[in-house]
């Protein structure tokens, strides 16, 4: 098993409501969803992007923290 490279870019999402969906999608020709989690209010997750995860759905109440600044999902 290969370690990830540590120079990739992390994201920490904070639930802020119970239910919150992320999906993982992949990379190449065709994107698809790879991967699925639901977090709880309060529960927190540290995503990478790596060779096959290019984008990151968020779904629900959410506070994103990643290198360029921290953005909320679900707000209006």
């Amino acid at each position: 098993m290969e370690l990830a490279d540590q120079n990739q870019d992390y994201v920490i999402i904070k639930a802020l409501e119970n239910g919150v969906n992320i999906i993982g999608m992949t990379r190449g020709r065709d994107t698809k969803f790879h991967h699925t989690e639901k977090l709880d209010n309060g529960e927190i997750m540290i995503a990478q992007f790596t060779e096959n995860t290019s984008a990151i759905k968020i779904r629900g109440k959410a506070r994103i923290n990643t290198a360029y600044g921290v953005v909320c999902s679900g707000e209006e």
